[in-house]
């Protein structure tokens, strides 16, 4: 068996493009050794491209994602680190090891390169998807560590505290962040876990979350799922193959922020933590739920009648206002009430164990990328704030902004325009 291979049953996947190939997320089917077609788990996506994949790519079932603060002020040591995390990322992505040894095949009087809970488990669509925080510019102090300040996107701002903000700064910022997403949680946690091992020294892991159940369709392959109050989550969302749409909403573009131009096919990756009441939302009528919604919950239509899809009615009379409450929250976040803006959402449904009041500690862990938040995100979540009857059960503990610069070539490493 190849000393490179993570996996005992499984090759690495051999690229048959799929839909959007031209973004950077082609899919794969991996082959086994006797040239069979290998599990259905082991799709695999290309680590290098115009774009991240993580972003566009089809949703997976699992999440994780994890902060880092740099702990070093060297520059080079940070450009290191970087360095070898896009190393094993592409590694891993294409289901190898972390390291070019393995997990069983080195040294007997060194520690392996890979921690090895991935062997015999195939690519599972693993992506990995890396961003850096405001703090990476500037620390708190204002301090420029990495003669980075000069680089720093106007966009790329510490979130303001929103209305309903209930924060834990345990669990909110950070200068770097990696996403992981797959179809088998072990191989995401594999992933965070293994780029913790390498960047041991260098960073510390600042806060992570587990998550399962996606939240938001990124293709219109993909069936709408449901979020924990049961409803529909992510019917507009934008779509892989919405091209015009992602250039308008989601990627960066040339001469959007001079400052900023090392991010052009980047985008800004804006995570929140929602914690949902689960247990007094259950006691509320289906009507209500509905109400607040602006949905119905067996179809997700519109309450103004159609399909799923149907565009909603907001101007539908109904007993004492419009058929769609004005406080629902599809009339709150809708784009024609907020400047046409819209978002690419990747959330993920969580549940923590239990709280000290012995309820779920549950919720979303919503992800959204968006072409510049100051104009895609902040709006919305203020209008959500003061406007939204889902406010009373929700309750936001979490919060961070990533600038996600744009794919790599080989040879080349996360960021590294940055650091040019």
């Amino acid at each position: 068996m190849s000393r490179v291979s993570r996996r005992t049953l499984f090759g690495a996947g051999i690229g048959a493009v799929g839909v959007g190939a031209g973004l950077g997320i082609a899919g794969a089917e991996a082959v086994g050794h006797d040239g069979a077609p290998a599990a259905a788990g082991s799709r695999t996506y290309p680590f290098h491209g115009d774009h991240q994949a993580g972003i566009v790519t089809p949703a997976q079932d699992r999440l994780h994602f994890a902060a880092f603060d740099v702990t070093t002020d060297s520059r080079e040591e940070l450009v290191a680190l970087l360095k070898a995390w896009t190393e094993a990322a592409a590694r891993m992505t294409q289901g190898r090891s972390a390291g070019p040894v393995g997990p069983t095949e080195g040294d007997y009087d060194l520690p392996p390169d890979d921690t090895g809970e991935a062997i015999g488990l195939p690519a599972s669509g693993l992506t990995i998807t890396f961003g850096f925080g405001p703090t990476l510019f500037r620390s708190e102090d204002g301090t420029d560590r990495f003669g980075l300040a000069g680089k720093q996107p106007a966009a790329l701002a510490p979130l303001p505290h929103f209305p309903g903000d209930d924060l834990d700064p345990a669990r909110s910022d950070g200068d770097l962040c990696v996403q992981a997403c797959a179809d088998d949680p072990q191989v995401a946690v594999h992933a965070i876990r293994n780029l913790a091992r390498i960047g041991f020294g260098t960073v510390a892991v600042r806060w992570s979350q587990l998550g399962f159940g996606r939240t938001s369709s990124t293709s219109t392959s993909q069936q709408t799922p449901r979020n924990l109050f049961g409803f529909k989550d992510g019917t507009a969302n934008v779509k892989a193959e919405e091209r015009r749409a992602l250039d308008a909403h989601v990627w960066v573009a040339d001469g959007d922020d001079r400052a900023g131009d090392w991010m052009v096919g980047g985008s800004y990756l804006t995570a929140r933590r929602v914690n949902m009441t689960v247990e007094v939302w259950d006691r509320q009528p289906l009507g209500d739920q509905e109400k607040f919604i602006g949905r119905t919950k067996a179809e997700g239509a519109p309450l103004s009648g159609g399909g799923e899809f149907h565009r909603p009615d907001f101007t539908m009379k109904g007993d004492g206002g419009p058929i769609i409450p004005t406080d629902s929250h599809v009339s709150v976040v809708h784009p024609d009430h907020n400047g046409g803006v819209r978002m690419l959402r990747r959330g993920y449904n969580f549940v923590d164990g239990t709280d000290a009041l012995g309820g779920l500690n549950a919720g979303l862990f919503f992800l959204a990328f968006v072409r510049d938040p100051r104009t895609h995100f902040i709006p919305v979540q203020n209008s959500m704030a003061h406007n939204d009857a889902m406010m009373e059960y929700l309750k936001f503990t979490g919060s961070a902004l990533f600038a996600v610069p744009p794919g790599t070539r080989p040879g080349e490493h996360v960021g590294q325009a940055l650091f040019a």
